[in-house]
């Protein structure tokens, strides 16, 4: 008997601490509450979790048009990412111009707080991801029914399976793809498999970086950059490294082998639907990143929309650096703009050129004619 009354006592002691459990758990849907956020948190930026599991602190918006860049479907609030992806942005569409390329049209990159998403992606939930369409950017500046109404041009022929349309592929979206694979900041670069595989025969430049190109479903309107966790950000859950070698192997073959289809033996059961991901499945930190007090969002730097990316704020929109952004935001950055030299087999540290250097030059000025990509009804 007095067992059992020492067993009863433990339980007692215990059920407040049960009762604190349950209540701290944190059952709000995750996508529904990261979606209502409609700025980044007024925290140190980090990356939280996984690519597809996670949360971003402390995001820095992309402005909306710059001198090599536009971004697309602006009534999502998905143009925010951690610094890293920003300055890589900024960087890759200034090469992107010196190699023939007109500029990005850029889709996706994460939410204000980043997390799960009502739609369009499983990952994109860190800030280190982002969307890039294969359309070259016309050199007009897209009005905002345009930037959401403009549909993305597959590279794929319609009604056949996985094989690329010569009228909308050329050595310009492979160029694109390749020089986005090259950084040493980035991971991997996903593309349609139909797409890698035009790659592996056709592609004559530098192969080293073949490998990170990987084929997934999809993506045949655009590709998905995915950038290496920062280094010393503990939070940060990385990927494995891709294996070594080209991947246009037996991997590669496997998208294209014969397709069977298998018929049921028995009658088809409804799939059960799916658990609800809540806040509370999320990293710890997660939480914190929704209780944080928003940070100002920059909507171009505070300037005016102009017709024209200039280097004269007085013409056109500012060109901006992350630098400037950051300051204008939280005061003097930390540190400078990490830019890309020619050569990605290494990386230099140092500010973007001001607009008046002579280095700023070559990627100030626009081509005259950029075709616009075709426009196809959004339904």
């Amino acid at each position: 008997m007095m067992q059992f009354r020492k067993v009863a006592l433990v339980v007692a002691a215990l059920m407040p601490t049960l009762a604190d459990l349950v209540e701290a758990a944190d059952n709000r849907p995750a996508k529904a509450t990261f979606g209502a956020m409609t700025l980044g948190s007024s925290q140190e930026p980090q990356p939280i979790g996984f690519y597809a599991k996670g949360c971003q602190a402390g995001a820095v918006q992309l402005p909306y048009d710059g001198p090599s860049w536009q971004v697309m479907r602006l009534e999502r609030n998905r143009r925010w990412g951690q610094p890293q992806m920003i300055s890589f942005i900024q960087q890759f569409s200034r090469d992107a111009t010196r190699d023939g390329w007109p500029g990005l049209l850029i889709g996706d990159i994460s939410q204000p707080r980043g997390g799960p998403m009502v739609n369009g992606h499983a990952s994109h939930q860190i800030g280190l991801d982002a969307d890039i369409w294969l359309s070259p950017m016309p050199r007009q500046r897209l009005s905002g029914e345009e930037r959401e109404k403009l549909a993305a041009v597959s590279m794929l022929k319609k009604g056949e399976y996985l094989t690329i349309d010569n009228r909308n592929w050329s050595s310009g979206q492979a160029r694109l793809i390749m020089r986005a694979a090259s950084y040493p900041q980035v991971q991997r670069v996903f593309v349609n498999p139909a797409i890698k595989k035009k790659l592996c025969e056709t592609w004559t430049g530098d192969r080293s970086f073949m490998g990170k190109v990987r084929p997934i479903g999809g993506h045949d309107s655009h590709f998905h950059v995915r950038l290496f966790c920062p280094p010393g950000v503990a939070n940060c859950k990385a990927q494995p490294e891709v294996q070594p070698g080209d991947g246009c192997g037996k991997d590669l073959d496997a998208w294209f082998a014969p397709r069977t289809v298998k018929k049921p033996t028995s009658p088809i059961k409804p799939p059960p639907k799916p658990r609800i991901i809540t806040v509370g499945d999320l990293p710890p930190a997660c939480q914190a990143v929704l209780a944080s007090s928003a940070r100002r969002g920059d909507d171009n730097m505070g300037m005016p929309y102009a017709p024209l990316a200039s280097a004269d704020s007085s013409v056109g929109t500012p060109i901006t650096t992350l630098a400037a952004y950051r300051e204008k935001m939280t005061g003097p950055a930390a540190m400078a703009t990490a830019a890309m030299p020619e050569n990605p087999s290494t990386v230099a540290t140092a500010a973007d050129p001001a607009p008046t250097s002579a280095a700023a030059a070559p990627w100030i000025a626009l081509p005259e004619k950029v075709p616009v990509p075709r426009v196809r009804p959004v339904h």
